[in-house]
């Protein structure tokens, strides 16, 4: 059974976007095209998360590594494994955490 769209939504643009919107619609309807972008601009960017949280991970242990070398201390391999398990594990929360702040806690 088809879904029916029922609801709209709607917005003012001025003739220089919206000549812009045309032309980036391409063959598409206005409505179509705005329904799409809309659609996807609704959904985490999942490439983005991903890519964030290994810098996270990334910068959780060296920080760490750093911080040690710095009080004059090595870091031995069973510690460097934990710094990877604790970033790994913490990663995508963290970076959930500072894409929502980054959208003013819209995620």
């Amino acid at each position: 059974m088809p879904t029916f769209r029922t609801k709209s939504v709607s917005t003012k643009v001025s003739d220089e976007e919206y000549a812009q919107f045309e032309a980036l619609a391409g063959g598409q309807t206005m409505s179509e095209w705005v329904r799409d972008v809309l659609l996807k601009a609704a959904k985490p960017n999942t490439s983005e998360q991903i890519v964030l949280a290994e810098l996270i991970a990334l910068r959780t242990i060296l920080l760490n590594a750093f911080y040690k070398q710095t009080q004059g201390e090595r870091l031995t391999a069973d510690e460097m494994q934990r710094l990877i398990e604790r970033a790994d594990h913490d990663k995508f929360r963290k970076a959930q955490e500072r894409l929502a702040a980054a959208n003013g806690g819209a995620e």
